[in-house]
């Protein structure tokens, strides 16, 4: 393998099997890479081991079969809930990382308020997570993430329990921060639209025991319109997705 594609790989996985201590069979030799400035999103049926993937991908699983490659030391995770501390405000929320990596005050306080404007959180700085709607809470959770400019990104289903219209904007933004920050991203997500939206490359994994049964390159240039959703290629990719994907169960 030529040196400069080894340079190229954020994250890899490499015949990864995982069976819980139950017996139950998550997944099976599931390999695929993440380059550096790809965004792949994962679509498969509930159950078969996508969030696996990721915590796998954390080292907050280990596989039972394979390999992962990963720098866990500046990974990112956004979880499916935002998971902020309901006691601290806005800043100081995004500054935890910062505090659990060391960083000194006055460093991790600029990286915050940088993180807080990327995402369109300034004069929010002070407020608390029980006044902000689910669009911001996840909005603060992304700041908090991108404090530590991670390489790679990990997203489990970020979204799904925004509204709609909230969601289409946090998926536009989320590509934003991807142009702007050049990570690679490895998404997870039930929403073919959102997953052809957002992504470079979109994979199917079939029903449990998870492997990958389809991948498809997307084509369209980024920064993507929200018109998009409604152009003839969105649609025909999107129903090539939804074929894909019904045939995994």
């Amino acid at each position: 393998m030529a040196e400069s594609e080894i340079a190229t790989k954020a994250l890899e996985f490499n015949g990864i099997g995982m069976v819980f201590p139950d017996g139950t069979e998550a997944l099976n030799n599931v390999s695929f890479t993440v380059d550096r400035g790809e965004f792949v999103t994962v679509v498969g049926p509930s159950g078969c081991g996508k969030s696996t993937l990721l915590k796998i991908a954390s080292g907050l699983l280990e596989n039972t079969s394979g390999s992962v490659s990963v720098d866990r030391e500046r990974i990112g995770y956004v979880f499916q809930d935002a998971t902020l501390l309901h006691w601290r405000t806005v800043l100081r929320n995004v500054e935890l990382f910062g505090e659990l990596h060391d960083i000194p005050k006055a460093e991790r306080r600029k990286l915050a308020l940088e993180a807080i404007e990327l995402v369109g959180l300034s004069g929010f700085e002070n407020h608390y997570p029980k006044s902000l709607s689910g669009g911001m809470k996840m909005r603060a959770s992304l700041a908090r993430t991108l404090t530590l400019r991670p390489p790679v990104f990990l997203f489990d289903e970020p979204f799904g329990a925004v509204d709609e219209i909230t969601r289409e904007h946090l998926n536009e933004e989320t590509q934003q921060l991807f142009q702007r920050e050049g990570f690679a991203g490895l998404f997870i997500t039930h929403s073919i639209s959102e997953a052809v939206f957002m992504s470079t490359r979109v994979l199917v994994m079939s029903n449990r025991p998870g492997r990958i049964v389809a991948e498809f390159d997307v084509p369209f240039e980024y920064p993507r319109s929200p018109d998009l959703r409604f152009d003839p290629e969105f649609a025909r990719l999107s129903g090539e997705v939804s074929h894909a994907l019904r045939g995994s169960h």
